[in-house]
């Protein structure tokens, strides 16, 4: 069967407050250790800026991650919001092949709410191989463990263990009450646009979360995000969803600028954004080094230069 005619222009919803989520970078020191320091830094602007800081993320090398390194994360996190909001990534790794491991999950996701967080329900090869019903009722089980979580659509450019999922497992997770949104990281606007078409008629109140890096503009669509790109530039995110707010034609320059950094940092392979975060954000001044986790392709170098320039653009790099 053919799936109904699109028409994204009947979608755009003006002055619409957004609903901003950051996933922070980890920074790491010039000498291989996790920067502390930076990290909390980070967090600290991004919450004073107005977003909502999102730790344990890809952004935050989370599948390279140990255990203890990530229990690190969530303990600084709590300690510097104090009491603010903040999301984390329920992350299970695991290999092609394998079941899916719900005691797992059931610990990322207690640890999370212990430190006061909201969980983000990381695909992994368990749950994403899964049948359409079997995941429903994974995501079923788990909305056991607390009072809300967002669930996590992943495409396989981003990690081996992702899955866009179909709009009959989507429409399910508008059901579980506990799922408050999901974030969608197919990097495809038509994928996203019947979502939001879906989410209008099913569930009004239900976050799309998008995590198109390429199109940052979904939220003139009814989309709010939680995305990677604005970790190199928190204060100037809050300001482009303020103009939106308020109706600013500034609105489309800021959001023109910040989109050729999107552009420009997400090319493949993709991963390597995390880099050009890293350059980015030494280049503001707010890291030192713009090393990062060993296990995480490069930039080559040539990419400062051109990140400077963006930085200039953008009124943020002298």
């Amino acid at each position: 069967m053919n799936e109904p005619k699109l028409d994204p222009i009947t979608l755009i919803r003006p002055r619409r407050k957004i609903t901003g989520i950051s996933a922070i970078l980890l920074p790491f020191e010039s000498n291989g250790g996790v920067d502390w320091a930076g990290f909390r830094a980070h967090l600290h602007r991004t919450a004073e800026a107005g977003l909502t800081p999102a730790v344990n993320m890809d952004t935050g090398y989370v599948n390279l991650l140990d255990d203890a390194t990530r229990s690190a994360v969530l303990r600084a996190t709590r300690d510097v919001l104090g009491g603010r909001p903040f999301v984390a990534g329920a992350f299970v790794s695991d290999r092609a092949g394998a079941s899916f491991h719900r005691d797992a999950y059931n610990r990322e996701i207690e640890a999370i709410v212990a430190h006061g967080g909201t969980p983000v329900i990381f695909p992994s090869f368990g749950l994403t191989g899964q049948s359409d019903e079997a995941i429903l009722a994974s995501y079923e089980a788990l909305s056991t463990t607390c009072d809300q979580f967002i669930a996590f659509e992943l495409g396989e450019v981003f990690a081996p263990f992702g899955r866009i999922y179909s709009l009959r497992v989507f429409e399910g997770l508008m059901t579980i009450p506990s799922c408050i949104g999901a974030k969608h990281s197919s990097l495809n606007r038509e994928a996203e646009w019947r979502r939001l078409v879906l989410r209008d008629r099913v569930r009004p109140g239900f976050k799309v979360f998008t995590g198109n890096d390429l199109a940052i503009d979904m939220i003139m669509y009814g989309s709010d995000y939680l995305l990677g790109l604005s970790t190199f530039a928190p204060d100037l995110f809050a300001k482009r969803d303020a103009m939106w707010e308020a109706g600013d034609p500034g609105f489309y320059d800021l959001n023109d600028t910040l989109q050729y950094l999107g552009f420009f940092a997400f090319r493949p392979p993709v991963p390597a954004y995390k880099h050009a975060a890293a350059m980015f954000l030494a280049l503001r001044g707010w890291i030192d080094s713009d090393r990062t986790h060993p296990e995480s392709p490069a930039r080559p170098e040539s990419d400062r230069a051109i990140l400077r320039d963006i930085g200039e653009r953008l009124g943020v790099v002298r």
